[in-house]
């Protein structure tokens, strides 16, 4: 007992030394000592580390980080400021329950603790699953079998081992930890294979086969040892034990829901106006003396440019790693909805603008919800709705809109010039400049910006993809197989189905925005007579930046096997290895094009914040200066500082802006509907104005 207490006595003494806090808890004869560290004044970095005296090994640890194994004596990455816990037992059934505080120290490790809240509070709203709450289908995801592949800790991407020995014979009854298997690396290293699960063991690589992480081409699987199968169905366990859900966000039903909705009330006009959609869009309509500041296509290239993002490449990335193959197919089809969903938006947007005597326009939803619900009776509805968006337009314009992409865009480039790692500040300074030097203009400036910028960043990205899936073109048919058994097989359907349903679904609905409402603010500064012609413009939009931009993305990883790859690496990284395996250099291009994404995405969406801030504030120029400066701020600051909750915060806003958006266009879906029979009769009457230069081409 002495000993014990020098010993904690020692530990104490020693916290001025460690920068950390030491807490003793007594169970029976097991004595735990946790110790807190916050090594940095990076947020999001905290450690807590358990060390025991007496018990009976081994020990077990489950702690509130999901991520954290339950052998795991330690856990990193906690957020500073927040309550987390962990729960000691021994096998003698001894227990410590410790629940435990890491200080938080800088100012952005204090200001994120304050935030987090809120993340949770407005992520309960967006992700909130009303299906599993009424008890209509169990959330919890179930398995038959657990695969066994090569241990990603000990073993990379391109390593390859020889299966030198079964020490488990095939149908043999297996436990959890026995040593199953031995394998030897081409450096006559030698590597010890457990059983993750108990059961039956199903060999699947062969004595004397050779296996690595990377599956082979054209085979779409990831290169698997075995298999153990259950007798019956066990849930899937997060690493620290709890039980893995696939849940159904409500914001994921609401935009996909109000796709659906408009895609059959406008009578599957995604498919019936695609056409024109593209005559739009080349100019064939152009009027030059209708009101408006922008072309058709500068309003499309604008509404692209704020879409096609990061969440294209890292996001897309994720997705499919998580959810597999099959989650293309949802997310093609997601994509395919919310083209009428936009058509809806982007039609309002332009009816219900106002242009003052200076030729300055102001649109969007702000507008159509205030003014549009007005005509209907329903003001102060229509009025709140407005406000409500507004504010959320404003906070994600800030976030979402900007720090995130200027925050990943440094990440990125100073991946590929490490001259600039640690400069965040001065290359947050220099982003700011080039944004700056588009945004002064207003929307004119950043039309003729984003009409140049997004064709190449489109074209470069795609003709990429097109190398890469060129290079396995003879795998095409095995690819597409791939996707669709994923998206519909019986196994899927166990408890898998749902969650690549919505990887697939969710990322759609974020890549477009479709619902949102952003892009009706860029659309309404189009010059046009018709505002359902801008509906039909805005069709194209969903059809690039999520139909083909993410699909190709998408296609990118399954032919090179990286969507099977459990690798733990970032969405962005797993892309740029997916192109590296078949052009080395093409990361660097991927950074450019990354750069370019983010760049056209902040000068997109500085126009959306812009707009919102002048309907909560004021229409006067001093009114825009503001808030130009105060956005630009924000540029820095996204590139110089880890802002984590902050950022998640703000990206929430984005989705958020749903909410009182498609509440209107419920309303207006009428109005809709009336306003493009009448632009139909006028398009099929040749009643429509048609540029003279497209007269002399065709005749």
């Amino acid at each position: 007992m002495i000993k014990s207490r020098l010993f904690t006595l020692l530990a104490l003494l020693l916290i001025p030394f460690t920068n950390s806090i030491a807490q003793v808890e007594l169970s029976g004869e097991m004595e735990v000592y946790l110790e807190l560290l916050n090594p940095s004044s990076e947020i999001n970095n905290g450690v807590a580390r358990v060390s025991i005296e007496g018990g009976l090994a081994p020990y077990q640890y489950k702690w509130s980080n999901v991520n954290t194994p339950l052998i795991a004596a330690e856990s990193v990455g906690l957020i500073e400021g927040l309550e987390h816990s962990v729960i000691i037992s021994d096998a003698s059934g001894n227990t410590v329950s410790k629940k435990f505080t890491i200080p938080a120290k800088s100012i952005p490790e204090i200001f994120n603790s304050k935030v987090q809240p809120a993340v949770d509070v407005l992520g309960a709203v967006l992700f909130w699953d009303a299906f599993a709450t009424l008890g209509i289908y169990d959330p919890v995801v179930y398995v038959s079998h657990k695969n066994i592949p090569l241990p990603r800790i000990e073993v990379s991407t391109s390593e390859e081992y020889q299966v030198k020995k079964w020490v488990a014979a095939e149908g043999s009854q297996v436990n959890k930890g026995d040593t199953i298997a031995l394998l030897e690396s081409n450096n006559n290293i030698e590597l010890s294979i457990h059983a993750p699960a108990e059961g039956i063991l199903e060999q699947v690589s062969k004595e004397g086969s050779v296996v690595s992480r990377m599956p082979e081409t054209g085979s779409f699987k990831a290169p698997l040892l075995g298999v153990i199968q259950f007798q019956n169905p066990q849930p899937l366990l997060y690493p620290n034990g709890d039980i893995k859900t696939n849940n159904i966000p409500f914001i994921v039903i609401w935009l996909i829901l109000g796709s659906i909705f408009f895609t059959i009330r406008l009578k599957f006009i995604n498919i019936r106006g695609f056409k024109h959609s593209i005559d739009l869009a080349r100019g064939k309509y152009n009027d030059p003396d209708a009101p408006g500041t922008i072309t058709h296509f500068q309003a499309m290239a604008t509404a692209v440019s704020a879409t096609v993002g990061l969440g294209n490449i890292a996001g897309v990335a994720v997705a499919i790693s998580l959810g597999g193959a099959g989650a293309t197919f949802w997310m093609f089809l997601a994509g395919f909805f919310g083209m009428s969903l936009k058509f809806a938006e982007c039609t309002l947007g332009v009816k219900y603008r106002f242009i003052d005597d200076e030729g300055r326009i102001f649109g969007g939803p702000m507008n159509y919800l205030r003014y549009g619900l007005e005509k209907r009776n329903l003001k102060r509805l229509g009025k709140f709705l407005a406000i409500l968006f507004a504010v959320l337009g404003v906070g994600a314009s800030f976030g979402g809109g900007n720090m995130l992409q200027s925050n990943q865009a440094f990440k990125i480039v100073s991946e590929q010039i490490p001259v600039l790692q640690g400069q965040g500040f001065w290359f947050g300074i220099g982003f700011a400049v080039l944004v700056g030097a588009v945004i002064i203009g207003g929307i004119k400036s950043i039309a003729k910006v984003t009409e140049k910028v997004v064709p190449v960043m489109a074209i470069l990205y795609v003709l990429g993809c097109l190398v890469v899936i060129g290079y396995h073109f003879e795998y095409l048919g095995g690819a597409f197989v791939a996707i669709f058994d994923g998206a519909f097989s019986a196994e899927a359907l166990k408890g898998g189905f749902i969650g690549v349903l919505i990887l697939g679904l969710q990322r759609a609905a974020f890549s477009s925005e479709a619902g949102v409402g952003s892009a009706a603010i860029a659309h309404s500064a189009s010059k046009t007579n018709h505002p359902i012609a801008d509906g039909f413009t805005s069709l194209v939009e969903p059809f690039i930046d999520t139909m083909l931009i993410c699909t190709m993305t998408a296609l990118v990883l399954i032919f090179t096997g990286m969507h099977e790859i459990n690798s733990g690496i970032g969405g962005v990284e797993l892309t740029a290895d997916a192109f590296g395996s078949v052009v080395s250099w093409f990361p660097s291009v991927l950074a450019v094009a990354v750069f370019l994404f983010a760049f056209s995405t902040m000068v997109s969406w500085s126009y959306y914040g812009m707009r919102s801030w002048t309907f909560l504030f004021g229409r006067s120029r001093k009114v825009e200066i503001v808030y130009k400066v105060l956005y630009l701020g924000f540029v820095v600051l996204g590139a110089s500082v880890s802002l984590g909750a902050v950022l998640s915060f703000a990206d929430m806003m984005i989705l958020a802006m749903s909410f009182p958006n498609i509440i209107g266009l419920y309303i207006m879906a009428p109005e809709i509907n009336a306003d493009m029979k009448i632009y139909w009769q006028k398009l099929k009457a040749g009643k429509l104005f048609i540029n003279p230069k497209f007269i002399k081409t065709e005749d």
